[in-house]
């Protein structure tokens, strides 16, 4: 799933495309959206909220997340999609710009008043500008038994950390994702190392995974083996690995209950 650097990104590909300029042509793929059509609306805005996307019109807001498969795309006027054109749900043009999201797992249209309703669920934005480290710390606590591994995908903690940072992030701090929230030290200096990666990878890419994706290969630290530490049976989109957390056993040395429970009532994808 594209994490909150990489939605990030999409909103600043988007703005450059579609904000200040009119809609020439919409088209959602979607049924609820079929008769749609906003011709000759004006984008105000494009912005990202964690792992959610918004292009907003005057009095709409037009919301979008990428869940497993979904991308945007942007082409010039006529220009050949790079991807199949069956897997587009939503086509918005202008004079000199199609954006073209594909596989998305939301589309919904929301008046702009309403907006909220699809984010006021979530922690804060590590990318937001209105960041707020200490509710985040505090969202966390509350979860003190936790394992950290799987509190730091929750999207009601923090917006916009998926697989890829929770293991970086764990690894940063030298610690064990199976160690439960309560007895993390320095939860604080945690988020705040949570808030410099992904301020990083969104403003400075490409950026390099330090331990995600290197398992049987030698921690860049110590030279030690790294693991993955499956969650949970592969889906359909891909093996258990790519759901697992990436560690260094000699780095992150093991909790006194070192049992990395595997997923289960608990929604990360918000």
């Amino acid at each position: 799933m594209p994490e909150g650097d990489t939605v990030y990104l999409t909103a600043a590909r988007l703005r450059t495309a579609l904000q200040g300029k009119t809609l020439i042509r919409s088209d959602f793929r979607v049924p609820r959206y079929a008769t749609l059509d906003l011709r000759d609306r004006t984008v105000d805005s494009v912005g990202s909220y964690g792992k959610h996307l918004f292009v907003r019109t005057e009095s709409l807001s037009i919301h979008t997340h990428l869940k497993m498969e979904g991308s945007w795309r942007i082409y010039r006027p006529g220009q050949r999609w790079t991807k199949p054109g069956f897997t587009a749900r939503l086509i918005l043009a202008t004079a000199d710009a199609e954006a073209v999201g594909f596989s998305l797992g939301t589309v919904e249209v929301l008046p702009r008043a309403d907006e909220h309703t699809a984010i006021d669920h979530l922690g804060p934005d590590l990318l937001g500008p209105d960041w707020d480290a200490g509710e985040a710390v505090g969202r966390l606590a509350a979860h003190g038994g936790e394992p950290i591994g799987l509190a730091l995908l929750d999207q009601a903690n923090l917006a916009g950390i998926g697989n890829i940072y929770r293991s970086e992030i764990c690894f940063a701090r030298r610690i064990h994702p199976a160690t439960p929230v309560a007895t993390v030290p320095d939860l604080a200096g945690l988020v705040d190392t949570a808030h410099r990666i992904l301020t990083r990878a969104a403003h400075h890419p490409p950026w390099r995974a330090a331990v995600y994706g290197r398992q049987r290969q030698p921690c860049r630290r110590c030279g030690t083996t790294v693991v993955v530490q499956p969650l949970g049976a592969p889906t359909a989109s891909g093996s258990a690995s790519e759901r697992g957390i990436y560690f260094c056993p000699h780095c992150q040395p093991p909790p006194d209950s070192p049992d990395l429970p595997i997923d289960s009532h608990h929604s990360y994808g918000g």
